[in-house]
């Protein structure tokens, strides 16, 4: 005889203490949809922008939702949350069913207008392998419980500085204390946070706790120079931006040591000196930005003429 699911799922503890027969939920079907439909009611989003959430319970899966996807293995769990784009511009607090998903291993909120200070709740987070949160309108401090999410690979906390209006800032706590524990970090992308650093102290911040750093983009973030000869430590940096920020120091020879290197953008830092020839052998070198600069003509003295040049070389 057939038993219908209902009459099964009524059963499961019956089974479970008079048996002791272990139950196995059915493999994919989604056991988060109800902080997922939390989150939803909890926003304000455009429906005529929206493709996800105004899709949302649409079927009686959460993990066929779009925007989602759910562990492999069969738990059900979601592990992947897309909200980008999605025309939201009401707020997100320390309530939202967001933060139960417990199991969260990537989340993008980028392209939003969230208008709220970033919730220190995402600290509950603690699976996150990706946060993105570009340009999804946080504004003011960056709380230091970011620095929970100890399994992060890519933190992109980013804002377009040109569209003008409150910004995110790293002061108390600072960029030291927000990546003192993120040793796993390989992206860490901060364009447009005001840091207001000196040299010394944001060079030797992300040199002491970022050993597999790959990519650093912090442009326009009110840093200051010159370079410190910590930055050595990052052997695996490959595009490495800090265009925007009044350096006002000269390129220092050891950015030549990174091997790695395959892009490198120093636009609008008010550079000086004379730029290091040694830059131009880097192997792997691809893009390399040194527009704006408004300094002396002596800043490429002793650099071939063709390493300036953007054309190829003749056959």
């Amino acid at each position: 005889m057939k038993i219908p699911l209902f009459t099964w799922i009524f059963l499961i503890p019956f089974l479970t203490i008079f048996s002791g027969v272990n139950v196995v939920l059915v493999s994919g079907q989604c056991r988060d949809q109800r902080p997922l439909l939390e989150l939803k009611n909890s926003l304000t989003f455009d429906n005529s922008a929206s493709t996800k959430l105004v899709n949302w319970n649409s079927t009686p899966n959460c993990c066929e939702w779009p925007g989602i996807a759910c562990d492999d293995g069969g738990s059900g769990r979601v592990i992947s949350l897309d909200l980008s784009f999605e025309g939201i511009n009401g707020g997100l607090d320390h309530s939202s069913g967001l933060f139960s998903l417990q199991f969260l291993q990537n989340l993008n909120l980028s392209v939003n207008s969230f208008n709220t200070p970033l919730p220190a709740s995402f600290a509950n987070l603690t699976d996150l392998i990706s946060l993105n949160l570009s340009n999804a309108g946080f504004i003011g401090q960056i709380p230091n419980d970011i620095s929970k999410l100890t399994k992060l690979v890519s933190l992109d906390l980013s804002t377009n500085y040109f569209l003008g209006g409150p910004a995110l800032k790293l002061e108390k706590p600072n960029l030291a204390t927000l990546v003192q524990n993120l040793a796993q970090l390989e992206e860490l992308i901060l364009d447009g946070v005001n840091i207001s650093a000196q040299g010394s102290d944001w060079c030797k911040a992300l040199s002491s706790s970022l050993p597999n750093l790959k990519v650093l983009s912090m442009s326009n973030c009110f840093l200051s120079g010159p370079l410190d000869a910590s930055l050595t430590e990052l052997r695996s940096l490959s595009i490495f931006r800090l265009s925007s920020n009044n350096l006002s120091a000269p390129v220092p020879e050891f950015l030549a040591n990174y091997s790695k290197l395959t892009s490198l953008e120093l636009s609008s830092c008010q550079l000086n000196g004379i730029f290091p020839q040694t830059v131009f052998q880097i192997p792997t070198l691809e893009i390399l930005d040194l527009s704006y600069q408004q300094t002396p003509s002596g800043f490429f003295s002793g650099v071939p003429s063709e390493s300036l040049s953007s054309d190829p070389p003749a056959q």
